[in-house]
Formats: structure tokens, sequence, C-alpha cells
């Protein structure tokens, strides 16, 4: 018998259990680890798009002028994917605040 240890990817914890399976048939893991932002979690993912590495060649590809079609087909993941994450990045560009003015109000 081999065990495999699992850490979880956001806190890298190892006081980790099982937390059933998918739809799809994939396991899933929870982190008990209390000062974790994420409490359930996959090892393998089935749709790539997800993948934290491919959401920031999304963006990479956009600044260089690569258009949603281009940049699903390279990628080989939905142009709606694509789009929704454009999207957020856009919206939490907007969402900062402001830096205080300086000088003296007019």
């Amino acid at each position: 018998m081999v065990l495999i240890p699992v850490l979880c990817p956001h806190c890298q914890s190892d006081t980790v259990i099982k937390g059933g399976k998918t739809n799809a048939g994939i396991q899933r893991y929870k982190c008990l680890n209390a000062n974790c932002l994420y409490y359930s979690f996959q090892l393998d993912l089935i749709y790539k798009g997800r993948c934290p590495a491919i959401t920031e060649q999304i963006v990479d590809m956009a600044l260089n002028g690569s258009g949603i079609r281009d940049t699903a087909r390279v990628l080989k993941i939905s142009p709606t994917t694509v789009l929704n994450e454009l999207k957020k990045r856009v919206y939490a560009q907007q969402c900062e605040p402001a830096p205080p003015r300086s000088g003296k109000p007019g």
C-alpha cells in the first residue's frame, strides 16, 4: 500500500480529510486548518480553465494583443472562460480605491 501525502494547495497544511466525490467522480478534499481561506479543494482539476497558471496566461495574452477566440483556441479553453476572466480583472481594477489627492481643495 502506498500513501500519498495530500497538502492543501492554499495554505500547505497537512490537516486534510476526504470530502466526498464530485459529479464527475473526482475525489474532493477538505482542509481543517482554521486559518485557511478555502475549505474544499481537488488535487486534479477536470477543466484546466480554472488553473491559476492558465488565468495568468489569459491576462498575458490579452496584454499582448491576442483576441478572445485566439486565446481560447491556443489554451484549449472556452471563449466564455476567457471573457469572464478578463471581466473579473477589469472589475477588480475599477473597484480599487483611488489614491488620495494632494493639494488644496479648489
